[in-house]
């Protein structure tokens, strides 16, 4: 029996040494896949740890402690002097991995809200997000300061166990939302209290926790069209009926909004540079937000994502600064401000909502890691994050320029970049009759990435352009990717 186990079955298990999982944890896998899969029956005798450390090159302890965690995962019984054996426990069927390709013979039974939403995504394939021209979204990695970062995060981890280890509070870590509260009184102009900042995994929770505690399904919200994906997908998520309000040069077209839906329940809006188009929301729009919202009983979501990265004049004013109704929710993220994958955002409460968000985050949620929050609050209070968004500004200026520079010099006729005052992108205007999605795909083709406007609309818009990022790399880059684009915009 030994030597049959030991045989073909055995011979099909490979070791990859240049794997950076190690190799008792790949022999640990192969033998419990073989087990599972019926390779070996039950009550079976496994190979003696020195037979199989021979016959696969192994040592013999590396196979000792595979046959250890395959003991105490329940799949083989060791027997003093006799050898390991496959359990009883598997003496029922076993369970077979299921095939995704074949489907499932019963469909999930989804929510009405998430069904919706599952078959308005599938559709969408997700954009690519590496650093390449010109991906969107995507800060300059090169240019964070690590070393500074990584000496707050040991420092953290050299606190007390109970601190690092603990449950943390679940609307957020007290020293961070102090510091986040102090840094939007100083730098963004809103007058708030660390009470009314709650954090959250990133931005997109935020729009769906707003969405899930103040909405119905099929209750009506004001989406700018086109608009941000992330936060249209979350609320769609809620159950929102997105009702889509079309944007100027002066934001949000309120009169449009009230035609279309004078009774609405919430709105969405990113006034200080406006996802995608770059605008921003003027002030006379921004009254008339706030008196449509006061008169119909609305709240209002303030997605400020790029705010901080004005490199035009003084940074742009938020909705929330000139909030005098106390319905604006304004929702800050450190994706683009640090980098994406922190997954940390937060949302400022109104005074009405604080204790309602102090409720929902206390017993349904767990919070976010406190570790992450921690090295975040010691990174804005001890000076550095001031500094690093103030060195970011230059870097993003220069970068803008130099796309601008390059496109006048090479895209002159085919495509009208419109200058930006902030934030980590810029908008295109296709010229010549030239169709966005076409432009898209053979750009993506030369491994360059440009997002039609159409992909951020829930309703047809007349615009046709092209949303280019210029962030995340370098000027030489940025004019190596207008001289692709160049020749993709030559082509019929």
């Amino acid at each position: 029996m030994v030597k049959r186990a030991g045989g073909a079955l055995l011979l099909s298990i490979t070791i990859d040494p240049d794997s950076p999982r190690p190799v008792s944890t790949q022999l640990y896998v192969a033998l419990r896949d073989l087990i599972l899969a019926g390779g070996f029956a039950v009550g079976e005798r496994l190979p003696a740890s020195r037979t199989l450390a021979l016959e696969l090159g192994l040592s013999r302890t590396t196979v000792i402690d595979a046959f250890d965690r395959l003991t105490a995962e329940g799949l083989i019984e060791s027997r003093v002097g006799a050898g390991a054996y496959v359990s009883q426990a598997l003496q029922g069927e076993r369970p077979r991995l299921p095939s995704v390709a074949a489907g499932v013979a019963r469909p999930p039974q989804l929510s009405r809200a998430m069904a919706q939403a599952v078959g308005r995504f599938a559709a969408r394939p997700r954009l690519p997000s590496s650093a390449r021209a010109f991906t969107t979204a995507l800060p300059a990695f090169e240019a964070f300061p690590m070393a500074q970062w990584a000496r707050l995060a040991a420092r953290h981890w050299r606190s007390a166990r109970a601190d690092v280890m603990g449950y943390g509070e679940p609307f957020g870590h007290q020293p961070l939302r102090q510091a986040i509260a102090l840094h939007l009184r100083a730098n963004r102009g809103i007058a708030c209290d660390a009470e009314q900042i709650f954090i959250v995994g990133g931005a997109q929770q935020a729009f769906h926790l707003i969405g899930s505690t103040l909405l119905d399904p099929g209750d009506k919200v004001w989406f700018e069209n086109p608009g941000a994906i992330g936060a249209r997908n979350s609320l769609i998520a809620s159950g929102a009926d997105l009702v889509p309000v079309p944007v100027d040069e002066q934001g949000l077209r309120v009169a449009d909004g009230l035609g279309l839906a004078p009774q609405f329940r919430l709105a969405f809006v990113t006034p200080s540079h406006q996802q995608p188009l770059g605008t921003v929301m003027s002030l006379e729009r921004r009254f008339a937000l706030l008196h449509a919202a006061e008169q119909a009983g609305a709240w209002i979501i303030e997605d400020d994502y790029d705010g901080e990265f004005s490199f035009g004049g003084p940074p742009l004013p938020t909705l929330k600064s000139v909030d005098a109704t106390g319905l604006v929710i304004y929702v800050g993220t450190f994706s683009k401000s640090l980098f994406p994958s922190l997954r940390l955002g937060y949302l400022l409460a109104p005074p009405a909502l604080v204790e309602t968000f102090n409720i929902i985050t206390s017993k349904l949620l767990h919070g976010v890691p406190t570790g992450t929050q921690a090295v975040v609050a010691d990174f804005i209070n001890d000076g550095h994050f001031g500094a690093h968004l103030r060195r970011m500004r230059r870097i993003y200026a220069e970068r803008h320029e130099a796309l601008c520079q390059a496109a006048r010099r090479k895209l002159a006729g085919a495509l009208d970049i419109v200058p930006s005052q902030s934030g980590l992108h810029t908008i295109g205007w296709l010229r010549g009759g030239r169709a966005e999605q076409r432009v898209a795909v053979a750009a993506d083709q030369r491994q360059i990435t440009v997002s039609p406007i159409g992909r951020f609309a829930i309703a047809p818009v007349d615009a046709c352009g092209l949303v280019l990022g210029f962030g995340g790399i370098g000027p030489a880059q940025i004019e190596a990717g207008v001289d692709v684009l160049a020749e993709v915009l030559e082509r019929p």
